[in-house]
């Protein structure tokens, strides 16, 4: 099987060993090498069989919710030791996918992310209050996940306050609410974040922003108008259909 270039897996057979990288944005259509869509994880880890441990290292900047939420599930579901590296970012959805670690490692100089869900939206106001309610149902989905993860470290009230605030996490911070468990060595991995992010984001530590205006590699590239309409108009019939979807089968989990 031909395996998406934003997957790089290495197996050692010997020890039974995956390796998986996700290193840029969570996304429904894959548009650029580095992105990562839900099918395309799927795939690569069916490729990879029964291994007994799969080591993943995010480098990413978020994106889909309901992209990293079946990525974080598939995860979850799968037989193997999951180690989770979160080489320089784990932010918005990419935190979510995190916390399917058994083990999440955070060197000493990378960061996790964490704040209330957003869309964009067109409609009359019924239509426009109805996909604020969604939303706060779809936040419900993360805030289930962090507490599952952080144990007695962390309540829901002072996640709710962090998620509010679009809250920047050193690994230090992460490993005292119990969203990491070690806090290792720093690497020289650059965050994965580009100028749109740091544009939607409000909250973006300074040195995240020099690092980007420093290398041109980091900098988005820059799509045609027309296509960046598209892209949006696209992103916006699939979130619609993928948030029924959700909203449908977390219905049937509350009746059971």
């Amino acid at each position: 099987m031909t395996l998406p270039k934003y997957l790089t897996v290495k197996q050692e057979t010997q020890n039974n060993l995956a390796e998986l990288y996700i290193d840029g944005e969570i996304v429904t259509d894959e548009w650029e090498d580095s992105d990562t869509s839900a099918a395309g994880f799927r795939d690569t880890l069916k490729s990879l069989g029964d291994v007994k441990t799969i080591n993943l290292h995010i480098n990413s900047p978020g994106g889909s919710v309901f992209e990293g939420i079946a990525i974080y599930n598939m995860l979850k579901q799968n037989l193997a030791h999951i180690n989770v590296y979160i080489d320089g970012l784990a932010a918005s959805i990419a935190s979510v996918i995190a916390m399917s670690g058994d083990v999440i490692f955070m060197p000493s100089n990378s960061m996790l992310m964490i704040h209330n869900p957003w869309t964009m939206a067109v409609g009359n106001s019924k239509e426009l209050r109805k996909q604020a309610d969604d939303l706060d149902k779809i936040t419900q989905a993360s805030v289930r996940t962090y507490l599952e993860k952080a144990g007695d470290k962390l309540n829901e009230s002072t996640l709710k306050e962090l998620m509010d605030e679009e809250t920047w996490l050193t690994a230090q911070e992460a490993k005292d609410y119990g969203l990491a468990d070690e806090v290792v060595e720093a690497n020289q991995a650059a965050a994965s974040l580009n100028k749109r992010f740091i544009q939607r984001y409000h909250n973006v530590p300074e040195q995240f922003i020099k690092q980007v205006n420093k290398n041109p590699k980091a900098k988005h590239k820059e799509l045609s108008q027309k296509e960046e309409l598209n892209r949006i108009k696209q992103n916006a019939l699939d979130n619609s259909d993928a948030m029924k979807a959700y909203l449908k089968t977390l219905k049937e989990e509350i009746k059971k």
